[in-house]
C-alpha cells in the first residue's frame, strides 16, 4: 500500500527537525521526516570521535527559537548537539512524524500526476506532493586513495565512523591529515597513544577557540530567571552574530586591513605555543588566510609540542601491513592507523538517488558544477527544496542560521503554491541562471577566487560550488520574499 503525504523531509539533522517544527507552525500536518539511523541528530549522530565537537559558538549554533540549558561549554560538544536535537524533536512533538532508520533511497518526480514516489531503503513506497531535502553536505566519509590502503594489518578508523571498540592506549597511532577533524581529536589520542604521528599535507590557519566551561552559576540563573536569562541570551546571540558577520569582510573579501590583522592573530597563536623553530616552519601556511577553512581551537598546538608527538610533512607513497611509506622511503610502524580526511562534497553524491523531469538525475546534474536557485530550488526538479545546497555553505556565522532561512523560504514557496492553486512549482532557467551568474559575480572579489587557493569549496576548474558569496545578512534578503516571476507554477 502507497502511502500519500503532503511533503517528505529527507534527513532528521537539525535542518530536517526544523522543517518539522516550522511545517507544524504554518499548519501542515502532514508531513514525514525519514532518517537512514536509529536516532535523530544527523552528523551530530554520525560523528562521535574524541573531542569531537562544533567550531561555532553554542550561542549562534542553536536554533533561534528552542533555546536550551543544557550545555557544558561555551562550544558545544557533539553528544550534546544530539541530545539537543533529540529534545527539540521531542518538545514541538514531532516524534510521530519520524521515520527512523528508514533511508529514503529514491525521489522520482511523476509529471503526469505532479508529484514524487519516495522509496525507502525496506522497500516502502510513499507518495508526496513536496520533498524537502535535508541531507546535508559533510556525512560521507572521504577515504584517501592511497596505494595499499587495504593492506595494513591493524585497525582503520576514519573519524567520521568512529570505532570505540579499539583501545588507543599505549599504542603506535598515525593519524592521515591535519585538518579540521584531526585538530580535535588529536589532542584527546595523544593522551592514550604511546606515541602519535601525525601526517600532514598542507598546513592550516588556526585562530584561538577561547572555549569554558559554563559554570554553575550561570546554569542556575538560566534556570532560575528565565526571563532574564532569555533577554541576555538573546543579546548574547545577537552581539555573536554580528561579530560572526563581520568576520566575512574582514577575512573573506579582499580587504587587506582584515587579513592582516586575522594572520597577525593566527601567527600570535602559533608562535605562543609552538616554541620549536622547525615545527613552527612546518605548522605555517604560505597562503592567504581564509583561503582553506580557518581552523578553531586552542588545543591542537600543545598537543604537536608533547614528547609523543610528532609532525611528518613528506608524502605518503604507499601504506603496507606494518604502517606508512613516505616519499623519502622512510617506513612508520603503526599499531592503528586513523584517518582524519573529511567529507566527499564537491561530487555531490547524495545517498537518495532524486530523478526529476525527463529522467534527469540531481546526481548526475550536479557532479561537476552544482547550481540552485538561492541554494534552495532545481530547475527541473519540481517541489525539490534543498536545505544546505550549493553555495550555502559558509567559512563565517553558523550554519543554523542558514537553514533557517532555507526553512522559511520552503514554507513560504509552499504557501505561494497553495494560493495559486498550483500542484508544483519549480525555478525557471532564466532566474538559476541569473542568480548563479550574480554570485559567481559577488564570490570572484573574496580570497576563495585566488588561482592559487586550493580547497573543497571549489570544483576541479576552480569554480566556487560551496560557499555563500556574502554576509549571512545579504542571504536572509534573499531569501526573504518568493519572487514568483523567477518560477513557473504547474497546474
Amino acid at each position: 500500500m502507497v502511502e500519500k503525504i503532503q511533503v517528505a523531509v529527507i534527513g532528521a539533522g537539525l535542518g530536517g527537525i526544523c522543517s518539522g517544527v516550522k511545517l507544524k507552525e504554518a499548519g501542515i500536518d502532514d508531513f514525514l521526516i525519514f532518517d537512514k539511523n536509529p536516532k535523530v541528530g544527523g552528523v551530530w549522530h554520525e560523528n562521535n570521535y574524541p573531542g569531537c565537537a562544533c567550531d561555532v559558538p553554542i550561542a549562534l549554533y542553536s536554533l533561534s527559537f528552542a533555546p536550551s540549558i543544557n550545555w557544558s561549554h561555551l562550544f558545544p560538544r557533539s553528544a550534546e548537539i544530539q541530545a539537543y536535537v533529540e529534545e527539540v524533536a521531542q518538545t514541538f512533538q514531532l516524534t510521530s512524524h519520524l521515520r527512523l532508520s528508514q533511508g529514503a533511497t529514491k525521489a522520482e518526480w511523476n509529471e503526469e500526476l505532479r508529484h514524487w514516489k519516495i522509496t525507502t531503503e525496506n522497500g516502502d513506497v510513499y507518495e508526496a506532493q513536496s520533498v524537502v531535502a535535508a541531507l546535508g553536505q559533510l556525512n560521507r566519509p572521504a577515504w584517501p586513495d592511497i596505494k595499499g590502503r587495504d593492506t595494513f594489518a591493524g585497525p582503520s578508523i576514519h573519524s567520521a565512523r568512529w570505532d570505540s571498540s579499539v583501545d588507543l592506549k599505549g599504542k603506535r597511532v598515525g593519524v592521515i591529515g591535519a585538518a579540521a577533524s584531526a585538530v580535535q581529536l588529536i589532542p584527546e589520542v595523544a593522551k592514550e597513544a604511546s606515541q602519535l604521528t601525525v601526517f600532514q599535507r598542507t598546513p592550516n590557519w588556526v585562530t584561538p577557540r577561547g572555549d569554558r566551561e559554563i559554570t554553575a552559576e550561570e546554569k542556575a540563573m538560566l534556570m532560575t530567571q528565565p526571563e532574564a536569562a532569555m533577554r541576555v541570551g538573546a543579546a548574547s546571540r545577537q552581539i555573536v552574530y554580528d561579530n560572526a558577520d563581520y568576520f566575512f569582510w574582514q577575512v573573506f573579501e579582499w580587504t587587506k586591513e582584515g587579513r592582516d590583522a586575522y594572520t597577525r592573530i593566527a601567527l600570535d597563536l602559533l608562535n605562543k605555543q609552538i616554541t620549536d623553530p622547525e615545527l613552527r616552519a612546518k605548522l605555517t601556511p604560505d597562503y592567504p588566510i581564509g583561503c582553506k577553512r580557518i581552523l578553531i581551537t586552542d588545543e591542537f598546538y600543545p598537543a604537536m609540542m608533547r614528547d609523543n608527538v610528532s609532525l611528518v610533512t613528506e608524502g605518503i607513497s604507499a601504506i603496507n601491513p606494518k604502517g606508512v611509506e613516505t616519499a623519502d622511503g622512510e617506513l612508520h610502524e603503526f599499531d592503528v592507523i586513523i584517518y582524519a580526511t573529511g567529507f566527499e562534497t564537491t561530487g555531490w553524491k547524495w545517498s537518495m538517488d532524486v530523478v526529476g523531469r525527463g529522467g534527469a538525475h540531481l546526481n548526475d546534474v550536479w557532479s561537476d558544477a552544482p547550481e540552485a536557485y538561492l541554494g534552495i530550488t532545481v530547475n527541473d526538479f519540481p517541489n525539490l527544496f534543498v536545505l544546505y545546497g550549493p553555495n550555502t555553505n559558509l567559512g563565517h556565522n553558523s550554519i543554523i542560521f542558514m537553514l533557517e532561512q532555507q526553512v522559511g523560504y520552503t514554507v513560504a514557496a509552499l504557501k505561494a503554491m497553495k494560493d495559486k492553486q498550483a500542484q508544483a512549482m519549480v525555478p525557471t532557467k532564466e532566474a538559476q541562471k541569473r542568480f548563479n551568474a550574480e554570485l559567481q559575480e559577488q564570490l570572484s572579489t573574496t580570497v576563495w577566487a585566488d588561482p592559487h587557493c586550493n580547497s573543497w569549496y571549489k570544483n576541479a576548474d576552480g569554480k566556487i560550488t560551496q560557499n555563500w558569496g556574502s554576509h549571512t545578512r545579504g542571504y536572509a534578503e534573499a531569501t526573504s520574499t518568493v519572487e514568483l516571476d523567477d518560477y513557473e507554477f504547474l497546474s
